[in-house]
Protein backbone atom coordinates (compact mmCIF):
# COMPACT_ATOMS: atom_id res chain seq x y z
CA UNK A 1 0.00 0.00 0.00
CA UNK A 2 2.75 2.52 0.79
CA UNK A 3 4.23 1.84 -2.64
CA UNK A 4 0.82 2.31 -4.29
CA UNK A 5 0.27 5.51 -2.34
CA UNK A 6 3.60 6.88 -3.59
CA UNK A 7 2.63 6.08 -7.19
CA UNK A 8 -0.71 7.85 -6.78
CA UNK A 9 0.91 10.91 -5.21
CA UNK A 10 3.48 11.09 -8.02
CA UNK A 11 0.67 10.82 -10.58
CA UNK A 12 -1.31 13.60 -8.91
CA UNK A 13 1.77 15.82 -8.62
CA UNK A 14 2.86 15.39 -12.23
CA UNK A 15 0.59 18.13 -13.73
CA UNK A 16 1.62 20.58 -11.01
CA UNK A 17 5.30 19.90 -11.63
CA UNK A 18 4.82 20.19 -15.39
CA UNK A 19 3.06 23.55 -15.03
CA UNK A 20 5.77 24.81 -12.72
CA UNK A 21 8.44 23.70 -15.18
CA UNK A 22 6.71 25.49 -18.04
CA UNK A 23 6.41 28.66 -15.93
CA UNK A 24 10.11 28.75 -15.07
CA UNK A 25 11.29 30.28 -18.38
CA UNK A 26 8.67 33.04 -18.12
CA UNK A 27 9.63 33.76 -14.51
CA UNK A 28 13.29 33.79 -15.43
CA UNK A 29 12.66 36.29 -18.24
CA UNK A 30 10.56 38.48 -15.95
CA UNK A 31 13.30 38.57 -13.33
CA UNK A 32 15.89 39.81 -15.83
CA UNK A 33 13.60 41.87 -18.07
CA UNK A 34 14.35 44.48 -19.19
CA UNK A 35 18.11 44.15 -19.47
CA UNK A 36 18.33 46.44 -22.52
CA UNK A 37 16.27 49.21 -24.13
CA UNK A 38 12.65 48.50 -25.11
CA UNK A 39 11.33 49.68 -28.47
CA UNK A 40 7.81 51.15 -28.72
CA UNK A 41 6.65 51.26 -32.34
CA UNK A 42 4.14 53.97 -33.30
CA UNK A 43 2.42 53.50 -36.69
CA UNK A 44 2.02 57.29 -36.95
CA UNK A 45 4.40 60.10 -37.98
CA UNK A 46 5.88 62.43 -35.34
CA UNK A 47 3.41 64.93 -33.90
CA UNK A 48 -0.25 64.29 -33.22
CA UNK A 49 -1.98 62.76 -30.22
CA UNK A 50 -0.82 59.14 -30.60
CA UNK A 51 2.84 60.09 -31.05
CA UNK A 52 2.81 62.63 -28.23
CA UNK A 53 1.12 60.19 -25.87
CA UNK A 54 3.59 57.44 -26.77
CA UNK A 55 6.57 59.66 -26.00
CA UNK A 56 5.18 60.72 -22.63
CA UNK A 57 4.31 57.11 -21.77
CA UNK A 58 7.76 55.94 -22.88
CA UNK A 59 9.41 58.49 -20.61
CA UNK A 60 7.33 57.34 -17.65
CA UNK A 61 7.95 53.65 -18.32
CA UNK A 62 11.68 54.20 -18.71
CA UNK A 63 11.89 55.72 -15.24
CA UNK A 64 10.06 52.73 -13.74
CA UNK A 65 11.76 49.98 -15.74
CA UNK A 66 15.29 51.31 -15.41
CA UNK A 67 15.85 51.05 -19.18
CA UNK A 68 15.29 53.35 -22.12
CA UNK A 69 11.98 53.01 -23.97
CA UNK A 70 12.72 54.13 -27.51
CA UNK A 71 9.88 55.47 -29.66
CA UNK A 72 10.09 54.25 -33.26
CA UNK A 73 7.74 55.93 -35.76
CA UNK A 74 6.64 53.60 -38.60
CA UNK A 75 3.78 55.43 -40.38
CA UNK A 76 2.05 54.59 -43.62
CA UNK A 77 -0.28 52.15 -45.38
CA UNK A 78 -3.21 52.80 -43.03
CA UNK A 79 -1.08 51.96 -39.96
CA UNK A 80 -0.20 48.48 -41.29
CA UNK A 81 3.56 49.04 -41.71
CA UNK A 82 4.31 49.65 -38.03
CA UNK A 83 1.70 47.18 -36.83
CA UNK A 84 3.03 44.35 -38.99
CA UNK A 85 6.59 45.08 -37.81
CA UNK A 86 5.53 44.28 -34.24
CA UNK A 87 3.53 41.21 -35.29
CA UNK A 88 6.73 39.76 -36.77
CA UNK A 89 9.10 40.90 -34.00
CA UNK A 90 10.66 38.48 -31.45
CA UNK A 91 8.30 37.73 -28.55
CA UNK A 92 10.82 38.71 -25.91
CA UNK A 93 9.25 41.83 -24.41
CA UNK A 94 11.59 44.24 -26.19
CA UNK A 95 9.23 45.33 -28.97
CA UNK A 96 5.83 46.88 -28.23
CA UNK A 97 3.13 48.60 -30.29
CA UNK A 98 0.81 51.47 -29.55
CA UNK A 99 -2.17 49.82 -31.21
CA UNK A 100 -5.63 51.26 -31.69
CA UNK A 101 -9.11 50.40 -32.81
CA UNK A 102 -7.93 51.36 -36.30
CA UNK A 103 -4.94 49.03 -36.51
CA UNK A 104 -6.38 46.15 -34.47
CA UNK A 105 -10.06 46.14 -35.49
CA UNK A 106 -11.02 48.48 -38.33
CA UNK A 107 -8.21 47.33 -40.64
CA UNK A 108 -9.40 43.73 -40.41
CA UNK A 109 -12.74 44.87 -41.84
CA UNK A 110 -11.31 47.39 -44.31
CA UNK A 111 -8.83 45.11 -46.08
CA UNK A 112 -9.42 41.79 -47.83
CA UNK A 113 -5.89 40.67 -46.99
CA UNK A 114 -4.03 41.92 -43.92
CA UNK A 115 -0.40 41.00 -43.28
CA UNK A 116 -1.14 40.38 -39.60
CA UNK A 117 -3.93 38.81 -37.55
CA UNK A 118 -5.16 41.21 -34.82
CA UNK A 119 -5.99 38.31 -32.47
CA UNK A 120 -3.42 35.60 -33.23
CA UNK A 121 -0.34 37.79 -33.75
CA UNK A 122 -0.49 39.97 -30.64
CA UNK A 123 -0.52 39.67 -26.86
CA UNK A 124 -2.70 42.48 -25.45
CA UNK A 125 -1.14 44.37 -22.54
CA UNK A 126 -3.41 47.25 -21.55
CA UNK A 127 -5.66 49.96 -22.86
CA UNK A 128 -4.13 53.40 -22.47
CA UNK A 129 -6.73 56.00 -23.46
CA UNK A 130 -9.87 56.75 -25.42
CA UNK A 131 -10.58 59.84 -27.44
CA UNK A 132 -13.39 61.27 -29.53
CA UNK A 133 -12.42 63.10 -32.70
CA UNK A 134 -12.74 66.78 -33.55
CA UNK A 135 -14.18 68.08 -36.84
CA UNK A 136 -11.90 70.85 -38.09
CA UNK A 137 -12.17 73.00 -41.25
CA UNK A 138 -9.96 75.73 -42.79
CA UNK A 139 -10.66 79.37 -42.04
CA UNK A 140 -11.14 80.00 -45.78
CA UNK A 141 -14.05 77.59 -46.00
CA UNK A 142 -17.21 79.77 -45.73
CA UNK A 143 -18.91 77.74 -42.99
CA UNK A 144 -19.02 78.21 -39.22
CA UNK A 145 -21.12 75.27 -38.08
CA UNK A 146 -21.87 71.65 -38.92
CA UNK A 147 -25.22 72.64 -40.40
CA UNK A 148 -23.55 75.22 -42.63
CA UNK A 149 -20.96 72.62 -43.71
CA UNK A 150 -23.69 70.19 -44.72
CA UNK A 151 -25.61 72.90 -46.56
CA UNK A 152 -22.45 73.98 -48.41
CA UNK A 153 -21.73 70.38 -49.44
CA UNK A 154 -25.27 69.96 -50.79
CA UNK A 155 -25.22 73.20 -52.76
CA UNK A 156 -21.66 72.58 -54.04
CA UNK A 157 -21.59 68.84 -54.89
CA UNK A 158 -18.10 67.49 -55.38
CA UNK A 159 -16.44 70.66 -54.08
CA UNK A 160 -15.41 69.38 -50.62
CA UNK A 161 -12.73 66.89 -49.59
CA UNK A 162 -11.60 65.39 -46.30
CA UNK A 163 -8.21 64.25 -45.03
CA UNK A 164 -7.59 60.96 -43.22
CA UNK A 165 -4.74 58.66 -42.21
CA UNK A 166 -5.58 56.29 -45.04
CA UNK A 167 -8.24 53.85 -46.09
CA UNK A 168 -9.83 52.11 -43.11
CA UNK A 169 -8.34 54.47 -40.51
CA UNK A 170 -10.57 55.83 -37.74
CA UNK A 171 -10.45 59.27 -39.39
CA UNK A 172 -11.63 57.75 -42.67
CA UNK A 173 -14.49 55.85 -41.03
CA UNK A 174 -15.54 58.88 -38.97
CA UNK A 175 -15.85 60.93 -42.16
CA UNK A 176 -17.69 58.16 -44.03
CA UNK A 177 -20.13 57.86 -41.13
CA UNK A 178 -20.63 61.64 -41.27
CA UNK A 179 -21.23 61.51 -45.04
CA UNK A 180 -23.70 58.65 -44.68
CA UNK A 181 -25.83 60.27 -41.98
CA UNK A 182 -25.67 63.79 -43.48
CA UNK A 183 -26.33 62.43 -47.01
CA UNK A 184 -23.54 64.43 -48.63
CA UNK A 185 -20.64 63.67 -50.99
CA UNK A 186 -17.07 64.53 -49.93
CA UNK A 187 -13.87 63.31 -51.61
CA UNK A 188 -11.47 61.20 -49.50
CA UNK A 189 -7.80 62.34 -49.55
CA UNK A 190 -5.48 60.01 -47.55
CA UNK A 191 -2.31 61.24 -45.79
CA UNK A 192 0.36 59.54 -43.66
CA UNK A 193 -0.61 61.52 -40.58
CA UNK A 194 -2.29 64.61 -39.17
CA UNK A 195 0.92 66.62 -39.33
CA UNK A 196 1.36 65.86 -43.04
CA UNK A 197 -2.26 66.84 -43.75
CA UNK A 198 -2.07 70.04 -41.71
CA UNK A 199 -0.50 72.34 -44.36
CA UNK A 200 -3.15 71.41 -46.93
CA UNK A 201 -5.93 71.81 -44.38
CA UNK A 202 -4.71 75.22 -43.28
CA UNK A 203 -4.57 76.45 -46.89
CA UNK A 204 -7.95 74.96 -47.90
CA UNK A 205 -6.44 72.44 -50.33
CA UNK A 206 -8.46 69.91 -48.33
CA UNK A 207 -11.78 70.99 -46.82
CA UNK A 208 -12.10 69.18 -43.48
CA UNK A 209 -10.61 66.60 -41.16
CA UNK A 210 -11.65 64.51 -38.18
CA UNK A 211 -8.66 64.79 -35.85
CA UNK A 212 -7.61 63.34 -32.51
CA UNK A 213 -6.56 66.70 -31.07
CA UNK A 214 -3.29 67.54 -32.80
CA UNK A 215 -4.95 70.50 -34.53
CA UNK A 216 -6.23 72.12 -31.33
CA UNK A 217 -3.24 74.49 -31.05
CA UNK A 218 -4.00 75.81 -34.55
CA UNK A 219 -7.68 76.15 -33.62
CA UNK A 220 -6.81 78.06 -30.45
CA UNK A 221 -4.49 80.34 -32.45
CA UNK A 222 -7.34 81.13 -34.82
CA UNK A 223 -5.76 79.35 -37.81
CA UNK A 224 -8.60 76.81 -38.22
CA UNK A 225 -12.21 76.37 -37.14
CA UNK A 226 -13.49 73.62 -34.83
CA UNK A 227 -17.10 72.72 -35.65
CA UNK A 228 -17.88 69.74 -33.43
CA UNK A 229 -16.82 66.67 -31.46
CA UNK A 230 -17.75 63.05 -32.18
CA UNK A 231 -18.51 62.13 -28.56
CA UNK A 232 -22.01 61.56 -27.16
CA UNK A 233 -21.72 64.62 -24.92
CA UNK A 234 -19.66 67.80 -24.90
CA UNK A 235 -16.12 67.58 -23.60
CA UNK A 236 -15.33 69.18 -20.26
CA UNK A 237 -12.22 70.77 -21.78
CA UNK A 238 -14.23 72.18 -24.73
CA UNK A 239 -17.61 73.06 -23.25
CA UNK A 240 -18.53 75.53 -26.00
CA UNK A 241 -18.01 73.04 -28.82
CA UNK A 242 -21.19 71.11 -29.70
CA UNK A 243 -21.34 67.42 -30.43
CA UNK A 244 -21.88 66.63 -34.09
CA UNK A 245 -25.20 65.02 -33.16
CA UNK A 246 -26.56 68.20 -31.57
CA UNK A 247 -25.01 70.38 -34.28
CA UNK A 248 -26.98 68.84 -37.12
CA UNK A 249 -26.33 65.09 -37.52
CA UNK A 250 -28.65 63.22 -35.11
CA UNK A 251 -27.37 59.79 -34.11
CA UNK A 252 -23.71 60.57 -34.82
CA UNK A 253 -21.38 59.27 -32.10
CA UNK A 254 -17.86 57.81 -32.18
CA UNK A 255 -14.90 57.43 -29.88
CA UNK A 256 -11.69 55.48 -30.34
CA UNK A 257 -9.33 53.56 -28.08
CA UNK A 258 -5.56 53.09 -28.01
CA UNK A 259 -3.57 50.46 -26.14
CA UNK A 260 -0.27 48.63 -25.86
CA UNK A 261 0.23 45.17 -27.36
CA UNK A 262 3.26 42.91 -27.75
CA UNK A 263 4.03 40.09 -30.18
CA UNK A 264 2.09 36.89 -29.46
CA UNK A 265 4.06 34.56 -27.21
CA UNK A 266 5.62 37.31 -25.10
CA UNK A 267 6.09 35.86 -21.58
CA UNK A 268 3.01 36.43 -19.44
CA UNK A 269 5.08 37.70 -16.54
CA UNK A 270 6.43 40.47 -18.80
CA UNK A 271 2.91 41.30 -20.00
CA UNK A 272 1.66 41.57 -16.42
CA UNK A 273 4.61 43.74 -15.38
CA UNK A 274 4.01 46.08 -18.29
CA UNK A 275 0.28 46.37 -17.57
CA UNK A 276 0.99 47.25 -13.94
CA UNK A 277 3.65 49.82 -14.85
CA UNK A 278 1.44 51.48 -17.51
CA UNK A 279 -1.34 51.85 -14.93
CA UNK A 280 1.08 53.51 -12.50
CA UNK A 281 2.50 55.87 -15.14
CA UNK A 282 -0.98 57.01 -16.19
CA UNK A 283 -1.79 58.00 -12.62
CA UNK A 284 1.01 60.56 -12.64
CA UNK A 285 -0.11 64.20 -12.90
CA UNK A 286 2.97 64.91 -15.03
CA UNK A 287 1.72 62.67 -17.82
CA UNK A 288 -1.71 64.27 -17.89
CA UNK A 289 -0.25 67.77 -17.75
CA UNK A 290 1.86 67.11 -20.85
CA UNK A 291 -1.23 65.97 -22.77
CA UNK A 292 -3.59 68.67 -21.49
CA UNK A 293 -3.35 70.66 -24.72
CA UNK A 294 -5.23 67.96 -26.60
CA UNK A 295 -8.30 68.47 -24.44
CA UNK A 296 -10.04 65.23 -25.40
CA UNK A 297 -8.11 62.37 -23.78
CA UNK A 298 -9.93 59.96 -21.45
CA UNK A 299 -7.40 57.77 -19.66
CA UNK A 300 -8.23 54.10 -19.24
CA UNK A 301 -6.04 51.15 -18.35
CA UNK A 302 -6.98 47.55 -17.59
CA UNK A 303 -6.02 43.90 -17.70
CA UNK A 304 -4.69 42.07 -20.75
CA UNK A 305 -7.87 39.97 -20.75
CA UNK A 306 -10.06 43.07 -20.82
CA UNK A 307 -8.18 44.47 -23.80
CA UNK A 308 -8.38 41.13 -25.62
CA UNK A 309 -12.16 41.16 -25.23
CA UNK A 310 -12.38 44.73 -26.56
CA UNK A 311 -10.37 43.78 -29.67
CA UNK A 312 -12.57 40.74 -30.36
CA UNK A 313 -15.75 42.74 -29.79
CA UNK A 314 -14.68 45.59 -32.06
CA UNK A 315 -13.60 43.24 -34.83
CA UNK A 316 -17.24 42.18 -35.11
CA UNK A 317 -18.61 45.68 -34.54
CA UNK A 318 -16.54 47.35 -37.26
CA UNK A 319 -17.25 44.66 -39.83
CA UNK A 320 -20.93 45.44 -39.30
CA UNK A 321 -20.39 49.22 -39.40
CA UNK A 322 -18.32 49.17 -42.59
CA UNK A 323 -21.01 47.13 -44.31
CA UNK A 324 -23.57 49.65 -43.08
CA UNK A 325 -21.50 52.59 -44.42
CA UNK A 326 -20.91 50.69 -47.71
CA UNK A 327 -17.12 50.85 -47.28
CA UNK A 328 -15.95 47.94 -49.40
CA UNK A 329 -12.83 46.00 -48.26
CA UNK A 330 -9.81 46.72 -50.45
Amino acid sequence: MPHARRIILRWLAAPVLAAATLALPSLAVAQTWPSRPVRLIIPYPPGGLADTFARVLAEGLASRLGQQVLVDNRPGASLTIGTDAVAKAPADGYTLLLGSVSSLAINAAAFKKLAYDPVKDFAPVSLTFRTPLLLVVPNELPVNSVRELIAYAKTNPGALSYASLGYGSSLHIAAEHFKSLAKIDILHVPYKGTTTAMPDLMTNRVSMMFDGGALLPQVREGKMKLLGVTSAKRLAALPNVPTIAEAGVPGYEMDFWFGIVAPAGTPRAVIDRLAAEIAEVEKQPALRAKLASFGNVEYETGTPEAMAEIIKRDLVRWQQLLREYKVEPQ
